[in-house]
This record gives structure tokens, sequence and C-alpha cells, in this order.
């Protein structure tokens, strides 16, 4: 039988009555093939008064009506991650692999209705990023789904597709590994503020987006840095200046937790914020807090490169050289990052606690100069 003639397929084809009701209201041209409604049939459907709508080139929406904002992302992520022409994404198939024969089941089949339901939506590797991202991930700055005229995708850059419609295609040579949320693939944090800075020019609303991500807990400062390094956008100069209100804005913010982490678990109060020098010698470094009657400084470890990779190496080399030179004199330094005083903060200070239980066994520490910072 010719399923591509428009009398091959009955106007409500009884594999399709599953979805009604459900979240499958979004469906590609190849599902609906699948479901024994041919292209032809999918298209008349889809004229002036009709009862469903094409949202996207291969992509129709099973409904009358504005779609909601969850449909539209459905959409979006269909229409990018569909897989290439004259390939079939199977479940367990990697990408642009020939579907073998046997897992196309005949449309007419009911057991293909039940297959296709179980199957996860194909998506491959596209994800939300930008805007709608940000959104999904619960930013008040990020403007609301339905107020969105476009949803930006990222997917791999050698998928030879084209933005158009509500669909904004975002290209990268490396792909993170996308959250969850609401059972879609949404790129994290970071890489959806580098998404959307990329396209916006009024410093405040970049501001504010880069300052909530630290504040709201939705990541750590270094993160976004090293993010928007790579996407090249610190040579702009409303996103650098954000950028360094950022930097401060992590570190009093990880200095905050460091101060509650040594009051909440009863630590002796340690002197905050000071360089160490060698009596009449050369500067040692500075840490943000030290215990010298048991010779244990901590340091809050919030490397943020502010150009290439080898900014950070060179930043790593700097604390290790640092570290090592204070240990050598009897010092023992506990390095802390944000991420684990926020995540953390008991495990923290017992290692702060079992590193001055250590003192008791360690040689005197050589003297050392403290100096307020």
């Amino acid at each position: 039988m010719n399923t591509n003639s428009p009398s091959s397929a009955p106007l409500s084809p009884r594999p399709l009555s599953h979805a009604a009701g459900t979240r499958r209201q979004v469906m590609t041209a190849r599902q609906l093939r699948e479901h024994g409604v041919a292209t032809a049939d999918a298209a008349r459907r889809c004229r002036p008064g009709g009862p469903w709508q094409q949202l996207l080139p291969g992509v129709y929406l099973l409904h009358a009506g504005p779609p909601t904002p969850e449909e539209r992302l459905q959409a979006a992520l269909l229409y990018a991650g569909r897989a290439p022409a004259g390939r079939t994404a199977v479940p367990g198939q990697t990408r642009g692999t020939p579907a073998p024969a046997a897992a196309r089941p005949p449309a007419s089949a009911p057991a293909a209705a039940h297959a296709e339901a179980a199957a996860p939506v194909p998506y491959g590797d596209a994800m939300i990023t930008g805007p709608a991202a940000l959104a999904l991930h619960g930013f008040a700055a990020a403007p609301a789904l339905l107020a969105l005229d476009r949803i930006d995708v990222l997917l791999p850059r050698t998928r030879r597709l084209r933005s158009t419609g509500l669909a904004r295609l975002v290209r990268a040579h490396s792909l993170p590994r996308p959250d969850r949320i609401t059972g879609l693939p949404v790129a994290p944090v970071p890489r959806a503020l580098a998404d959307t800075v990329a396209v916006l020019t009024d410093a405040a609303h970049v501001h504010r987006l880069l300052t909530e991500a630290v504040r709201g807990g939705h990541c750590e400062a270094a993160a976004v840095v090293r993010e928007l390094s790579q996407a090249r956008l610190l040579g702009r100069p409303h996103v650098s200046d954000a950028v360094d209100g950022l930097i401060a804005e992590g570190r009093a913010m990880a200095e905050g937790r460091l101060y509650a982490m040594v009051h909440a678990h009863a630590l002796p109060a340690p002197l905050w914020n000071v360089d160490l020098r060698l009596p009449g010698g050369p500067h040692l470094g500075g840490v943000d807090a030290y215990w010298p009657d048991h010779a244990v400084a901590v340091e809050i470890d919030a490397r943020t490169p502010r150009r290439a990779s080898h900014d950070e190496a060179a930043l790593w080399s700097e604390y290790a050289r640092k570290r090592e030179t204070l240990e050598r004199l009897g010092i023992t330094v506990v390095h802390v990052t944000p991420r684990k005083l926020r995540e953390s903060p008991q495990q923290q200070a017992e290692t702060v606690r079992a590193a001055m239980l250590a003192a008791a066994e360690r040689a005197q520490a050589a003297h050392v100069v403290v100096l307020p910072r």
C-alpha cells in the first residue's frame, strides 16, 4: 500500500488515539507516518480552519489554537533534534547510523503506537539554551516563555539545519551535559547565560542576569566567567564590567559562607583576611582565615580566569606554589571552593578541625608575621 497517497491512511488513524489528552500533541512528520498518517494527510489537516497546525518544517501541532509554551519548546527541540534526511533515529541507535529494516514497524500495527509512546522523544543532541533555558531554570530576570518570539536550541556544529520560525539554532563544537527540566533537555546555567549574553547589548540586563546566577545559587562565578571566556564575550565592555561585579559578588558570598561555617560549627575564631610574611623576609601570600595557634590556614579557591585556558593554569600554578611554600614552613593550608562552602559546609568544617587536631603531632611551624590584608 502506498502510504504517500492521501487515501492510504484513515482520516482519524487509530494509532493516534493514545495521544489525545497527553503531552504528545507535537509530533514530527516521521512520527505521524509511523502512526499511519501520510504527509499529504498532515498537510490537509493544517489548511486554514483545519484541526492541526504546522509549527516548523516537519513538525506538527495536533490541535487548533495557540501552542502552549511547552509545546513551542517541544517543537523547537523536535525540529533541531530530528535525524538527518535519509536516516531514522531509533532508541539505542547511534545518531547518523541507518536504522535496520526490522526497526521500522508497519504503520498499521497497534504495537507501533505502544513502542513509539514508550520510546524517548527524539530530541537527539539538541537542548534548549538562551533566555528560554534561563526561564526554565527559574531566573526572575529572564523573560517569560510566553514573551519569547524565538526559542534558542543548542546543537552540534556539524548539523546542517537553518534557523526558521520560532527556532533559532545555536551551534557549538562541544555540547555540555544537559539538565532535565520538566522532561526537556536544557543547557546548564553557565552555557545558557553565555548564549543569552551573546545577543544582549543592555549592560543593566547583563548585570542582572549574572548577579542572579550567583546570588540565586544557580552556579559559581568561576563557571560563568569560564563560559563567557570560551564564547569570546569578555572583550565587550558591557560584559567585562558586569563580570567585574560578578567576581566581586561571588568572592563576597564565598567569604560570607566561610564566616557562617566557622560560627555554625563552633570552630575557634581565626584571624580573617590576613597576609603572611617571614620576619624581615619575603611576602608569603594572603589567606582568608588563619589560626596561628594551630598553624592552619584556609584559602577560598575562587579562580576566575579572564582570558584563555592558559590563564587558569597560571592561576593554579600560583595557588600551588604558595601552598607548597607555606607547608614547607609547617603551615597547613586547607583549600575550599565556593561550591563546597555552599553545598557541604559541615564537611569543610570537619576538614579544618582535623587539620587543627593534627597540629599537635606536627613539628612546630616557623614563626610568621601576620598582617591585615
